[in-house]
């Protein structure tokens, strides 16, 4: 890989309904939707936030960011 690629920070946006709002359980793990991986939080984070404003009339609708580079290389120090 040359050295001018951009370093690759994955992330994984997740979404669905949950059971209740004080904890991140999911109400049917099979409507669970994967809206995207993305190669870095700012596009990650666009998607997030387009996909929580269309679903604002229902509270119990939730989208999460995962940092999947985080369990790729659990050994990664954190962005600061």
């Amino acid at each position: 890989m040359p050295d001018s690629a951009p370093q690759q920070l994955l992330h994984l946006v997740i979404g669905g309904e949950l059971v209740d709002l004080e904890q991140n359980i999911f109400k049917n793990l099979d409507d669970v939707e994967i809206v995207g991986l993305y190669p870095n939080y700012a596009t990650a984070h666009t998607a997030w936030r387009a996909k929580a404003q269309s679903t604002v009339d229902n509270a119990q609708m939730r989208y999460f960011i995962v940092h999947l580079h985080r369990l790729l290389d659990p050994n990664q120090e954190p962005a600061r």
